[in-house]
């Protein structure tokens, strides 16, 4: 929401905003530039992989939830983490 103050009287119309979209472009067969690279496999984990989290640190995966969460032991606490993850890679 975006607050706009219309001049007189402190009087405020609330406007909603809509949300960003992150477009993909499409690379032209006439573009001059290299074509963006392929992007990377989702990364597939399995129990007992031990894995690094930007936030988390060091941690070892107990559980897989059907390729949409991995639940990570990372000894003081357990974290169930949505995957795809950029924070999250396997060692």
């Amino acid at each position: 929401m975006r607050a706009m103050d219309h001049g007189g009287g402190g009087r405020r119309i609330l406007e909603m905003m809509k949300p960003a979209r992150a477009a993909t472009r499409r690379h032209l067969p006439t573009s001059p530039f290299k074509p963006p690279p392929p992007a990377r496999p989702a990364e597939q984990f399995a129990p007992q992989d031990q894995v690094t989290h930007d936030t988390y640190g060091l941690g070892r995966v107990i559980r897989v939830e059907d390729d949409t969460a991995v639940v990570v032991d990372f000894g003081t606490q357990q974290v169930r983490i949505a995957t795809p993850c950029a924070k999250l890679s396997k060692l």
